[in-house]
């Protein structure tokens, strides 16, 4: 692997642009890629979940990525979330995304047809890494949204062996013991990035110090606030600035979750992010007005 450096601080889970049409909107990114440097993020997570990555075609996915590495202009990482049902497509992905410069790969299992073992994951994934060698491979553990509940300490264990640029895994779960169990493999020889916003205190209490998240976007200084109380050992500041994330995660929650509530506030925040795509609700004029009452309520333009 070339350069390899391990991820510390904030990735931001990168929301992907739409014009009223439902097209990607590439244009916004330019400005989105300078709010993410202005906000001190360690990089972006691109194509993700909150990316809608699998309500997108192989060519956007190729698109989008191609336009974040050109405006990131080497200021943070970019991760190219690779994922896919189809391991043919993500391979593909993968080559693309280390020909253009992505600074990292990372995957989902796939969850229309599931890997019933660890082996099955393992060899599932080991051709989408060696598409990308040169690349540091996470793999993104999100059950919740996968149906896939294998284990993953032995995930990075035994794929090491056969899959040499595996470097650890983007942790989207609340099982904190099996994060723990991560975390202390081999006296730390995985990544393990945290990966629900509203729990990072406890990731960092576990001894993780990078996370990926979604309300990263727009609420850096909170979360960059978390990690510096952590390692001051100023837990009341820390639970304090939880708090308020969790105060924002409610109200997300209430609009339909991080993506479709999320999306709607970058818009409100001034990054034209449009709508999601169908299957996911579109935002109407009444909700917007309702949701920028609620983040009143709670200072969050403050």
């Amino acid at each position: 692997m070339k350069n390899y450096q391990r991820i510390e601080g904030l990735v931001a889970a990168s929301f992907t642009p739409m014009d009223a049409l439902g097209n990607v909107y590439l244009p916004a990114i330019e400005h989105y890629a300078d709010l993410m440097a202005r906000s001190g993020m360690s990089g972006v997570f691109v194509c993700g979940t909150t990316g809608e990555s699998h309500s997108l075609t192989t060519q956007e996915r190729k698109e989008i990525l191609v336009e974040w590495v050109k405006s990131a202009q080497g200021r943070f990482k970019v991760i190219a979330h690779v994922g896919s049902n189809s391991m043919r497509e993500a391979m593909e992905l993968a080559a693309h995304a280390q020909q253009v410069g992505a600074d990292a790969i990372a995957a989902m299992a796939p969850c229309f047809f599931k890997p019933a073992t660890v082996r099955d994951l393992i060899a599932f994934f080991a051709p989408i890494a060696a598409s990308a060698a040169e690349l540091p491979f996470y793999y993104y553990n999100m059950p919740s949204m996968t149906g896939v509940s294998l284990s993953v300490p032995e995930f990075l264990v035994e794929g090491k062996k056969v899959i040499p640029n595996l470097v650890g895994t983007k942790f989207t779960h609340n099982n904190l013991m099996e994060m723990g169990e991560c975390l202390a493999l081999n006296n730390g020889a995985f990544e393990v990035l945290h990966g629900y916003d509203e729990i990072l205190i406890a990731g960092l209490a576990f001894g993780a110090v990078g996370g990926v998240g979604s309300t990263y976007n727009y609420l850096p200084k909170v979360y960059l606030g978390i990690i510096e109380a952590m390692k001051k050992r100023d837990m009341e500041t820390a639970r304090q600035l939880q708090q308020q994330s969790i105060e924002v995660v409610k109200v997300i929650i209430k609009y339909g979750g991080g993506v479709r509530g999320g999306k709607a506030i970058m818009n409100l925040i001034g990054i034209e992010c449009g709508q999601c795509r169908l299957p996911i609700t579109p935002f109407s004029d009444e909700e917007y007005i309702s949701l920028k009452e609620d983040l009143e309520k709670i200072n969050f333009f403050n």
